[in-house]
């Protein structure tokens, strides 16, 4: 018998996760947050998970809140049977999470109890993490507590990126969604297992204020976070009298060869930077306005005289 669902999710990450909603199940409603002003002109725009909702003729409900009445008494008139919140951006309160006979699911990017909250992708590549996964996770009051259904992991490269990072857990979370609606379908109860506190760390929100690169820190640091930090909000710093985006760099050496943030080298081959410990190469940059240059592009319009 198929499922009823009801699906809450905003961004890009959370549509594969209703494709497999829409394939698996009925999905008789997805929740979104309301419209935001986006482009040049501030225009009110629909969320990806909206804009694919309405593709698909799934009526899309945006409240600001479950706080109202009517919010509470429109969700339980679906009678859902389970309901899926992938990155949805606004806290369930205990009426809403005891709604759906099943309860609600959540789809979280990381191996939990590890980077519980807001930035889990981004906060795993720039700790240096080797690993990380998604959970399917039963849904309680408390961020990211709930007990762990299903998981899936993958490995961390070393060119992996917060963008590849994003988009490669978001087909994984879909897929490990979509062996749970299957198990549920076929009426077999999953057996949630209760997070462990070992191992428990939190992933704050990243804010633009963390992108200037800090050369007191050490070369392997600073490469992890402007992977970490690529597409958004892209890592920073200062080259002279230039304010530049840094895309692309590496550790050239483990050993310190000079004061922090003095330029070493300036080549074809990179910008070599002394850092606490050891020497980061800047690889592919940007000028305020510009676009993504090379090295040796950069260098071309604005030598850098040592």
């Amino acid at each position: 018998m198929a499922l009823r669902i009801v699906f809450a999710g905003t961004p890009e990450f959370a549509v594969p996760a209703l494709r497999v909603c829409a394939e698996r199940g009925e999905t008789v409603a997805v929740y979104s947050q309301p419209d935001r002003p986006a482009g040049r002109g501030r225009q009110l725009q629909p969320s990806p998970v909206k804009q694919a909702a309405l593709d698909r003729g799934i009526p899309v409900f945006q409240p600001e809140h479950f706080k109202s009445e009517h919010a509470l008494a429109e969700l339980q008139s679906h009678r859902a049977d389970v309901m899926v919140v992938v990155a949805y951006g606004l806290i369930l309160p205990p009426a809403v999470l005891a709604t759906p006979r099943l309860g609600c699911w959540n789809v979280h990017a990381s191996l939990l109890p590890r980077w519980r909250g807001a930035a889990p992708i981004q906060r795993a590549i720039e700790a240096g993490d080797k690993r990380t996964g998604v959970c399917l996770m039963q849904m309680e009051k408390g961020l990211d507590t709930g007990p762990v259904m299903l998981q899936l992991a993958t490995d961390i490269g070393p060119r992996d990126t917060g963008g590849s990072l994003h988009d490669r857990l978001s087909e994984l979370g879909a897929e490990v969604l979509s062996d749970g609606l299957k198990l549920a379908r076929l009426g077999m109860q999953l057996q949630p297992d209760p997070q462990l506190s070992e191992g428990l760390t939190y992933a704050r929100k990243i804010e633009k204020s963390e992108a200037m690169l800090d050369w007191n820190q050490s070369a392997r640091s600073l490469a992890d976070k402007v992977r970490a930090f690529n597409p958004w909000p892209v890592a920073e710093c200062r080259l002279r009298d230039d304010r530049v985006r840094i895309y692309q760099a590496s550790v050239l050496s483990a050993e310190s060869a000079g004061p922090p943030g003095r330029i070493l080298a300036a080549g074809k081959q990179g910008i070599d930077i002394a850092c606490a410990e050891g020497v980061l190469r800047l690889l592919s940059l940007q000028r305020d306005g510009g676009r993504v240059l090379t090295a040796a592009e950069y260098l071309n319009a604005r030598p850098l005289v040592l």
